[in-house]
């Protein structure tokens, strides 16, 4: 649920045009969906994977 709210604000602040709070909403964004990863017991190197198989 959390990644979705953050991601949410994303959106809104790419709408926007500053830079600083899409950076951080951004970052907060990158934390909570790393936290995801870690308790469904992923690594981000296991994402980074699938995106390196999509471009062969």
């Amino acid at each position: 649920q959390k990644v979705g709210e953050e991601a949410v604000e994303v959106v809104i602040e790419a709408k926007d045009t500053n830079d600083t709070l899409f950076l951080s909403e951004s970052a907060d964004l990158l934390f909570h969906f790393l936290i995801l990863l870690q308790a469904k017991d992923f690594q981000l190197e296991d994402v980074v994977q699938v995106l390196k198989e999509r471009v062969k």
